[in-house]
């Protein structure tokens, strides 16, 4: 009987312990703050594509092209040039016999400076393609204004729970947990790849680039607890 007596002591101390941590009056959402910023940063991937029956003149054609891209980029200072993939294959014809080999090489440019840039880019057209090119925010301006956006968006959470807190008649909250979120997609410009060839370079007029804008945002996910 006393065996009995202390199982059931035991049982109604750990309901009651339950009871008193068990979470009552909590209250889920999420708040978001969001900002068009202007794109500072140009991204632009320079191609060329050549065909001949020998492999090793592919491979002439294509270092010989690249090596001297890099050579002009070097002339602007605010322009990072780097080295992109490179590949030679076959080209297969009839009987499954190789009939030729194709390369494929490319750079890969980056700038704040769009002016100095674009005038790489005109001058590389004379024997690359644009292959493709896209406008973001550079990575030091995306952190100064996520930081100012997370600030924001923790005001705007603060305010959203005291608006709770007195819809539902309490006097106070605290605040369980809460989760920062940031995002925002970069528009992206596409740019058709085309068919290796000289143009003259006074042909070509230097490209002057509208960036646009990217939407960054910040989001709170959490839970309060209204007393």
């Amino acid at each position: 009987m006393l065996r009995i007596v202390l199982l059931c002591g035991l049982l109604s101390v750990h309901v009651w312990a339950s009871a008193e941590t068990e979470p009552y009056n909590r209250v889920d959402f999420q708040v978001e703050v969001a900002r068009e910023v202007a794109n500072d940063l140009l991204s632009a991937n320079m191609t060329i594509e050549i065909q001949d029956k020998l492999p090793g003149r592919v491979a002439q054609h294509i270092n010989t092209a690249l090596n001297d891209a890099l050579k002009k980029a070097s002339a602007f200072s605010s322009v990072k040039a780097s080295s992109g993939n490179q590949s030679t294959y076959p080209v297969y014809g009839k009987n499954n016999q190789v009939d030729a080999w194709r390369g494929h090489g490319e750079i890969h440019l980056e700038s704040g400076d769009f002016k100095e840039a674009g005038e790489l880019i005109m001058q590389l057209q004379s024997s690359l393609q644009l292959g493709g090119l896209q406008f973001t925010i550079a990575p030091d301006t995306r952190a100064q204004i996520e930081n100012a956006l997370i600030a924001d968006a923790i005001k705007a959470f603060q305010s959203r729970a005291d608006a709770i807190r007195a819809a539902v008649g309490a006097k106070s909250y605290k605040t369980v947990h809460f989760s920062i979120n940031s995002g925002g997609m970069p528009p992206r410009y596409p740019v058709q790849m085309m068919r290796a060839m000289a143009v003259p370079q006074e042909a070509i007029p230097a490209p002057e680039f509208a960036a646009g804008e990217s939407r960054m945002t910040v989001q709170i996910n959490g839970t309060i607890e209204t007393q």
